[in-house]
């Protein structure tokens, strides 16, 4: 009866580790002998045609999830870079303190998130992007930082 418990639980494990190829995913590689990978995922900001954030975060192989007992988790670590791929309007944004998510990934099966977060810094004529873990119990400080410069011309359309 045990064997067929682990044997179902190392069978949700495989379907979570291979959930194939992500609509973003632009490059993957091998962290280490185990398997684990690093994922980078190009996102485009859904407000902001003219902005990509790439996005690295931690992927756990198989092995790995067997060898540490831990199934239905990943490493909440990730880095995030954006640029300017084109004219930025900020009509309609949001340029609250608190800002607006604009990517939400799931880490874990219930518990954990990786998010991007998109603020706008009006005085000094930017945009930043901050990418953090979001945890149900208890924050965390792993956290990454990326500012875009706005032009005169951009950031007069804030708030229009």
């Amino acid at each position: 009866m045990r064997s067929m418990g682990l044997a179902a639980l190392a069978a949700c494990a495989l379907a979570l580790a291979a959930c194939g190829e992500r609509e973003g995913s632009v490059g993957e590689f091998s962290n280490d002998l185990l398997g684990n990978e690093i994922m980078i995922e190009a996102l485009p900001d859904p407000d902001l045609p003219g902005i990509v954030c790439h996005v690295a975060y931690f992927d756990r192989s198989f092995l790995d999830r067997m060898r540490q007992g831990n199934w239905f988790e990943n490493p909440s670590n990730s880095a995030v870079s954006c640029q300017r791929i084109g004219p930025i309007n900020l009509a309609g944004i949001d340029n609250s303190r608190s800002g607006e998510e604009v990517f939400n990934q799931r880490q874990s099966l219930f518990f954990k998130n990786v998010a991007v977060r998109r603020i706008v810094d009006a005085e000094n004529r930017s945009i930043l992007y901050v990418s953090h873990s979001r945890e149900l119990v208890e924050g965390s400080a792993k956290l990454d930082i990326s500012t875009i410069a706005l032009t005169a011309e951009e950031a007069a359309t804030l708030g229009n």
